[in-house]
């Protein structure tokens, strides 16, 4: 249409139709070919990043750097500063979905059972290996089970991870291991930073899996199937060797020949060769769909075939059905029967499936062009997309193409993932191999080169996409090309897209061939991106100068060389604000990053300052209730927390998670509300029968749902139903009923009812005295709440006792010395001091002094703080000499750190940390403000 007038009756019927349609998107657009595709392109981004993964989008940043209007979030944003990459998510999930296609049930039920039993056996168990020969079924038993457990246990939390052919991305340690990690923080609404280095990651695992497991009220099963075929499994994957934490069941499936000897001693499920009624149906079923009748012999002859142990698994009989399917129609049943029965194993029968391809083939050329495709799919590091074979062949036309993949897709040769063409099983490709590459490591290599030939080309385009990314230093690698390798990562861009999607491990190992250790290695991108800048010219050169140099600052803060991260960081920021606005969203994500080194390298007060002026800029540019600024708030409560500043950081959690909630009630987000509000009407289901220590347990969980989706009355009425349960039960004093009233105590507290919260945390704190021991983290939970809750309430000498319980349970839990009694103590002095009872406050903080001396030294940031909160209550007791010579020494504490980071930077968001006046150091509000925990 132009100027809204319809420019056709084709048109006008076409938007007729159109508008009658569900969810159907229209785009309008008068102009170019290639003008159409790009707002075609624009908009189903947006659909599938908005509407399928939930992903926050702005159009802010794109408008500002003149780019079209549709211009989305960059990934990492949407997850905070995890980095994560869509299309490996994505992979997963069709992986997912390919493993459960199955024409027909297999007989699994009595599977089933026993992984079952497993789920309810009581801990500690180890994993329990699923094994089978090549074929067998295990990923569709697996699958089939997954469904079954979503549909039935809604509060069991499933993760999964399918290892596709050896040496593909999914089957790459590190990033599995962090994508169970993402996967656990997501569904904990945890929000923190997580290492990108492999060793210390995998080395991590262990303490993530047992303190987001704590954080789940129901079991969590992760389930990885085709485990042997990941990088050096044994070796990557020692925590399945440790003891797992009480509610978390582990299944791994492996193939019988590549289970390392380890594993053997696990308990295993082996999945039995297909009995003879299994077969039957299987190849009447792909008959069936073909209307394809077997006469009784032929259906006989068959069954005497399938029995040896090679020939009735369920890929070999999938494939047997689906070959007299195909010809069954159009040629002698007999004369196949006959040829399939000469194969005596799944790789035998591929190849005949093969040659039967090739003799439906018109010419040579089609031939030929077979032979291309399969071959450089084969060498391929993840796959190869459709256009990807049209560049690569010219000579092969559409109608060519979409009649081979439609035959190679059919008889479960080929198949898709994230829009790639790859192999289905592994013994397709084994049999290309015997067939097409018999002259051995030559012709792989042949085809290699091809693939690298052709990505080069992009690269020399300045046409750097995720698949040269991908492929490029793979094929490099592969052909043991170090000279080529190492040009190649030295693009700036090539490294940045593989770091910016979370390939760390994979761009680390890559540095390592090429024998670069990790300052040689900073020292060089450093150096390329200093030339890279002398040809930068104009506004988007330095934005895109701005990003390389921030990609390189977080390379190197993941990598541990904080030092050396800091410059890069500071680079991007001068040039950001130079280039866009001081106030430009662009230079808050500047702030972040170089606030995130300095609270790494424990600089405190300076991430602290970036943080806060990276915050103002987020509300100023987005509005107070927009996730960046939720982003910035977590990250200030993360620091805070890290110096035991609890109320503070509690108070910007809060904040942000109600900025996090509304973002995710309207946009449908990744954590969406409508998962939970599934998943609780499916818990309501469950609670209908009698009273049962579960129902009890589950109702509980509804309450905490409902909390979270902000339905304050409908969590009240199911906290107060598991309250009434519980104490039917299980009795009054239970600690489990403590649990409830903590939680109702808490939503009153939420509802500011502060004398019902009261009420039921003092309740609460009651049992957890008589039941639980002494240094009982339960019992600390409720001690600090209803500390707080008395403060907020005015009654602090109520509040008093509580505090100094905190000092005697961090004393028993951690020992007199530890710094977090010292922690408590500053607390209990915040509050004496709020009571005017400066005498009592005064050796609290000297005994906090002492103990943070003998921790940390005489010149750690700790001991700054003390010193300035002793030298505000030596001012106002009139002991002016000794408040001087305490602030004095505070001072050079201060000055010592921002010496350390080394001096004032040029940027007006310097680096470095404010001075701190006499004025404002001798405030009586500063004593909260610095004090304070």
């Amino acid at each position: 249409r132009e100027d809204g007038r319809v420019s056709s009756v084709a048109v006008q019927q076409l938007i007729e139709q159109i508008s009658c349609m569900n969810k159907a998107k229209m785009i309008d657009h008068v102009g170019g070919v290639e003008e159409g595709a790009y707002e075609i392109y624009n908009c189903v981004e947006k659909i599938m990043k908005q509407d399928i993964l939930g992903c926050e989008m702005t159009d802010l940043e794109g408008k500002d750097l003149g780019n079209k209007e549709d211009s989305t979030t960059p990934e990492e944003e949407v997850f905070g500063d995890v980095l994560w990459d869509a299309h490996d998510e994505q992979e997963q999930m069709e992986a997912f979905q390919h493993a459960s296609n199955s024409t027909c049930e297999l007989g699994f039920e009595k599977y089933f059972e026993r992984l079952n039993d497993l789920v309810a056996a009581p801990a500690p168990i180890p994993p329990l290996l699923v094994s089978g020969g090549p074929g067998s079924g295990k990923s569709l038993l697996l699958s089939k089970w997954i469904q079954l457990q979503q549909k039935h246990s809604p509060n069991t939390l499933i993760l999964y991870h399918f290892v596709g052919r050896p040496m593909s991305t999914s089957s790459e340690s590190a990033l599995i291991i962090k994508r169970l990690t993402l996967k656990l923080m997501q569904h904990s609404w945890l929000v923190s930073p997580l290492t990108f280095d492999p060793a210390k990651l995998l080395e991590e695992f262990p303490r993530w899996l047992e303190k987001l497991s704590a954080r789940h009220q129901g079991s969590i099963i992760i389930i990885i199937d085709s485990i042997d075929q990941i990088q050096q499994a044994e070796k990557h994957m020692k925590w399945l060797i440790d003891p797992l934490p009480v509610n978390v069941r582990v299944i791994v499936s492996v193939n019988v020949e590549t289970c390392p000897q380890a594993w053997r001693l696990w308990p295993t499920l082996h999945l039995d060769p297909l009995n003879s009624k299994d077969v039957k149906s299987l190849i009447s079923a792909e008959c069936n769909s073909a209307n394809v009748k077997l006469t009784k012999e032929q259906e006989k002859k068959l069954e005497r075939h399938c029995r040896s142990a090679t020939t009735c698994n369920a890929l070999y009989v999938t494939l047997l059905g689906k070959t007299i399917a195909c010809v069954g129609n159009t040629g002698n049943v007999d004369e196949i029967l006959q040829q399939c029965c000469q194969c005596q194993d799944t790789v035998s029968l591929y190849r005949l499936v093969l040659r039967s391809i090739q003799e439906s083939l018109q010419s040579d050329k089609e031939r030929g062009l077979l032979r291309e495709i399969l071959c450089v799919i084969g060498v391929s590091h993840n796959g190869v997309s459709e256009s990807e074979l049209m560049e690569l062949y010219p000579e092969l036309t559409s109608a060519v193409l979409a009649s081979l993949l439609h035959s190679l897709h059919k008889m479960c040769l080929l198949t898709y993932g994230c829009g790639l063409l790859k192999f289905q099983h592994l013994q397709a490709w084994e049999m290309v191999k015997l067939e097409y590459m018999e002259a051995g490591e030559n012709v792989i290599s042949a085809y290699r080169q091809k693939l690298v030939e052709y990505f080069t080309m992009q690269l020399s385009q300045d046409r750097v996409t995720w698949r040269s990314a991908d492929e490029l230093p793979w094929l490099f690698q592969q052909q043991g090309d170090k000279e080529k390798l190492h040009k190649c990562l030295l693009n700036l861009f090539v490294s940045q897209n593989l770091y910016k999607r979370g390939h760390f491990a994979e761009l680390l190992s890559y540095w390592q061939l090429v024998g670069k250790d990790k300052s040689s290695m900073a020292a060089e991108y450093f150096d390329s991106l200093k030339e890279y800048e002398k040809s930068s010219e104009g506004e988007e050169s330095m934005i895109c100068l701005a990003d390389l140099y921030e990609t390189l600052g977080r390379f190197l803060k993941d990598l541990g060389l904080l030092s050396q991260a800091v410059a890069p960081l500071q680079r991007s920021l001068e040039i950001r604000e130079t280039a866009l606005d001081p106030d430009h969203p662009r230079v808050a994500q500047s702030l972040h990053q170089l606030a995130g080194v300095y609270v790494q390298w424990k600089k405190f007060g300076n991430a602290e300052q970036l943080y806060k002026q990276a915050l103002e800029i987020s509300e100023n540019a987005y509005g107070a209730e927009h996730p960046r600024v939720a982003r910035e708030l977590d990250a200030l409560a993360t620091l805070y927390q890290k110096q035991n500043k609890y109320e503070q950081a509690e108070q910007l959690r809060k904040k942000s998670f109600k900025i996090r909630q509304k973002a995710a009630r309207q946009k449908g987000s990744l954590r969406g509300f409508a998962l939970l509000h599934q998943r609780a009407l499916q818990l309501e289901e469950l609670t209908l029968g009698k009273d049962t220590p579960d129902n009890a347990r589950t109702l509980n969980e509804l309450g905490v749902l409902y909390y979270l989706q902000n339905n304050l009355e409908t969590a009240e009425l199911f906290l107060k139903r598991s309250l009434e349960m519980r104490e039917r039960v299980l009795g009054s004093d239970h600690p489990d009923c403590a649990q409830s009233l903590n939680n109702l105590a808490a939503l009153y507290n939420e509802k500011k009812h502060y004398d019902k919260a009261e009420e039921l945390y003092e309740k609460a704190l009651d049992i957890r005295r008589r039941a639980l021991a002494p240094d009982h983290p339960s019992l600390a939970y409720t001690v600090k709440h209803l500390a707080v809750l008395y403060k907020k309430m005015g009654k602090l000498d109520k509040a008093v006792p509580l505090y100094e319980l905190a000092v005697e349970i961090r004393q028993k839990s951690f020992g007199p010395k530890h710094p977090s009694v010292a922690t408590a103590l500053v607390n209990l002095a915040v509050l004496y001091c709020q009571m005017k009872k400066q005498i009592e406050a005064l050796p609290l903080y000297e005994h906090a002094l002492k103990i943070y001396e003998d921790s940390f030294g005489h010149m750690h940031p700790r001991v700054g703080e003390t010193l300035k909160n002793l030298a505000v209550l030596s001012y106002e007791r009139g002991d002016f000499e000794k408040a001087a010579e305490l602030y004095k020494r505070a001072m050079e504490i201060k000055e010592a750190e921002t010496l350390l980071i080394g001096g004032k930077a040029a940027s007006r968001h310097s680096s470095s940390g404010d001075t701190f006046s006499l004025k404002s150091a001798f405030s009586p509000n500063t004593l909260l403000e610095h004090g304070q925990r």
